[in-house]
């Protein structure tokens, strides 16, 4: 990319912010935003970033474009088709609270209760565990707790079922106490209760890699499910340990030379191995809204200032009037290392987008409450 960064001030992550969401709305219509004609969580998470942006600049043109990708899925009855069987539908269903509040129209918050209707009918572990879809027969992955955890929040704040906060917080104890690996104290991607996958370890059921962007899914996950519960005590200590726990993992394997991490993440001296932009920038989102909120403390800055000034010179191309974001890995499913290191890359995938708009505005926060 070689963009050669000297010096970041603090608004340089929101003007990036919003070039990343200039560069999306410039390519597509929000209707065509790709998968198209998909309530999925890709159009969720850059759509989600996108609001972030919308909140710090008050530009009526992110809610508007926000909007008009929801209302072109949902109908004035409320009615939305998604895919029922899977958690990654339900992420898109964090900005329909949002758009009911500043709206006031009924029908999101009655395409917010066909969703959750939805959850009930999902199949689950022997210990209540989501399965991740349907294909994946017994399967919990570590992805699931973001693409179900702040809606299932959310849902119960508006609709006042505390019982969605347990649920909640029973996954994440699930996934820990399954997944998470007692030296690296990162979690694994995925788990099969069953052992039989081709992939899971016949002990422990569990995939054999960390892969970069399920981890920061998990990261990303814990702080903001414990921004949206905030001080109401429901039992959250629990996210609080396993973020204190989980950051100084993640920080670890920064990549020294580029601030960077692996898409592999502790196997960064793997020759097939490669830097990864989307989980780096999920990384940057919660470490960075970690130090804020006072979960860890500001010797965890350096990390922060090192991945975002790693992100701009190393994954992202921009002038004037555009921008690219490289390195960016495509939907992935459960597998071995190979099949990771594998994997294709592409430019200004949602995935990406939505992640480095995510780390910018986390970054931004930070750099701006100083």
């Amino acid at each position: 990319m070689g963009n050669t960064v000297e010096q970041i001030s603090v608004e340089t992550p929101l003007i990036m912010a919003e070039k990343a969401c200039q560069a999306l709305m410039q390519t597509f219509r929000a209707e065509e935003l790709p998968p198209v004609n998909a309530f999925h969580y890709h159009q969720g998470v850059f759509l989600y970033g996108m609001y972030r942006v919308y909140q710090a600049t008050g530009k009526k043109e992110y809610f508007d474009y926000i909007k008009a990708y929801y209302d072109s899925l949902i109908d004035e009855f409320g009615n939305v088709c998604f895919a029922r069987d899977e958690l990654d539908s339900t992420m898109a269903g964090i900005l329909l609270f949002p758009l009911y509040e500043e709206t006031k129209d009924p029908k999101y918050m009655i395409a917010a209760k066909r969703l959750r209707s939805a959850l009930d009918t999902l199949n689950r572990t022997s210990e209540n565990g989501f399965w991740h879809k349907e294909k994946y027969p017994y399967q919990m992955w570590l992805d699931g707790l973001f693409m179900g955890g702040p809606f299932m929040l959310l849902y119960s704040q508006h609709f006042h079922e505390e019982e969605l906060i347990q649920t909640v917080l029973l996954q994440e104890k699930l996934m820990r106490k399954h997944m998470l690996d007692e030296h690296t104290r990162l979690l694994y991607h995925a788990w099969d209760e069953k052992k039989a996958q081709p992939w899971a370890n016949k002990e422990t059921g569990c995939s054999p890699e960390f892969w970069g962007r399920s981890v920061g899914w998990y990261g990303t996950a814990l702080i903001d499910l414990l921004e949206i519960l905030g001080d109401r005590s429901r039992g959250q200590e629990q996210l609080i340990t396993s973020l204190k726990d989980f950051i100084p993992a993640i920080a670890k394997f920064q990549d020294d030379q580029t601030g960077l991490w692996y898409q592999i993440v502790d196997k960064g001296e793997q020759g097939d191995n490669w830097l990864e932009s989307s989980c780096s920038a999920l990384f940057l989102y919660f470490i960075a809204k970690g130090i804020q909120h006072g979960y860890v403390d500001h010797s965890y800055r350096a990390v922060v200032d090192k991945a975002y000034k790693g992100l701009l010179e190393h994954m992202v191309d921009e002038n004037e009037s555009k921008l690219i974001l490289s390195g960016i890995c495509i939907g992935t499913s459960a597998g071995v290392y190979d099949y990771y290191v594998n994997r294709p890359t592409s430019e200004n995938d949602l995935h990406g987008m939505g992640a480095f708009i995510l780390g910018s505005m986390a970054y931004y926060d930070l750099l701006k409450a100083e």
